[in-house]
């Protein structure tokens, strides 16, 4: 049972009002991150319309909640490419944690592996994916951007198959990285003494300081291959025997073909509205694609999820799961471990509550008859 947080003992504030919801953080957070970090976490691309309506597409959708259900027990256990998870939950992959806390992607990890969830690590985190892995309790995906040295992103891929990762999470949305203009007005770069951990012992791949742009523009227009195809995916899984994951689908077609090419999940997603300015809400998305794929792939969410009832709807439209991106990072900022787990457990609670109110034990309970009005493709 998540329990109110009195971050007094964090800021030294003895006045300050306990975090009692994941917005609530996300203003908190303000007062621990330099202005830089704060900018890089929250921003979208150029005029951030898609990044506030992955937030909006879930209040256009309405529940029609059962009655007079036994809801005196609820099970929020699943299951996610054949491995169990406490809770319909992942948390998304995130460059830079340290940016946030110095513990970074550890005190994360830690987090996840308490409450039992799910956890991607970035290609571009801040702390290598050996030491997160030495600390989960081995639930973790790598996700992956294929870099124009094909050793590197190979050695990348052989080092996470090593370390037990469980599947490969390839970003199939930056061939270039999306415009962000508060990175751009900032300069964006990361401070001394902070490096991508998983890429440190080769030489020339540091985050640029780029004068009058974001350095983490500069660094994906040099490093990472904008010429990757379809055909890219049978090279990459010839790489492990590792299950493939495609993270950043909105479209039906593109399910379609992520599945005939080996894919075994699907995470639809915009890149938390950071790439393409003016797409599609994830949520919007995700019926079209649940229906293209026919149980082919497992099917996740990623972006805009901000509350229990949240989850709920993103399940009743036929999602396995769903990732937690920025709320992540405002508990990591504000509590580090202690910090992601509040995070974790104000969702859990929620979506207990959502649940027994809408009359739905299980999660297999959560379907289609919950949601007022459907999409015409459903």
């Amino acid at each position: 049972m998540a329990e109110l947080v009195d971050f007094a003992r964090f800021n030294g504030d003895m006045n300050a009002f306990p975090v009692i919801n994941l917005f609530g953080y996300e203003q908190l957070a303000k007062e621990h991150l330099s202005q830089m970090a704060f900018d890089y976490y929250t921003s979208g691309a150029w005029d951030e319309v898609t990044l506030r309506d992955n937030l909006a597409a879930f209040t256009r959708v309405k529940l029609r909640p059962k009655m007079l259900v036994d809801v005196s027990k609820i099970d929020l256990t699943t299951k996610v490419l054949g491995a169990s998870l406490q809770l319909p939950i992942l948390i998304a992959p995130m460059a830079f944690q340290c940016l946030a806390h110095s513990d970074g992607e550890l005190a994360t990890a830690l987090a996840a592996a308490s409450a039992g969830v799910g956890i991607v690590l970035s290609t571009l985190a801040t702390k290598s994916l050996e030491e997160v892995a030495r600390v989960t309790n081995g639930w973790q995906w790598f996700q992956l951007y294929i870099h124009k040295d094909q050793g590197l992103t190979r050695a990348l891929v052989e080092r996470a198959y090593k370390a037990g990762y469980k599947a490969i999470c390839l970003t199939v949305d930056a061939p270039v990285l999306g415009k962000r203009e508060r990175d751009q007005h900032n300069e964006f770069t990361l401070p001394p003494g902070l490096h991508p951990a998983n890429l440190t012992n080769i030489s020339g791949l540091d985050i640029p300081q780029t004068k009058g742009e974001s350095g983490l523009l500069s660094y994906f227009a040099q490093q990472i291959n904008p010429a990757v195809t379809w055909k890219d995916l049978e090279w990459l899984q010839s790489l492990s025997p590792l299950p493939l994951v495609v993270k950043g689908i909105l479209r039906a077609d593109d399910a379609i073909r992520a599945v005939e090419y080996g894919a075994q999940a699907i995470i639809v997603s915009n890149h938390g509205g950071r790439q393409l300015d003016g797409a599609i809400a994830s949520l919007d998305a995700l019926p079209e694609i649940i229906a293209a794929v026919e149980g082919k792939a497992e099917v996740l969410l990623d972006g805009g999820i901000r509350r229990g009832t949240d989850i709920v709807k993103a399940l009743a439209f036929g999602a396995k799961a769903v990732l937690i991106g920025r709320p992540v990072l405002w508990g990591l900022a504000v509590g580090g471990q202690t910090g992601v787990s509040h995070i974790i457990s104000l969702l859990e609670d929620e979506l207990k509550v959502a649940m027994t109110l809408s009359g739905c034990p299980t999660l297999q309970d959560i379907d289609s008859s919950l949601i007022s009005q459907l999409p015409k493709n459903f």
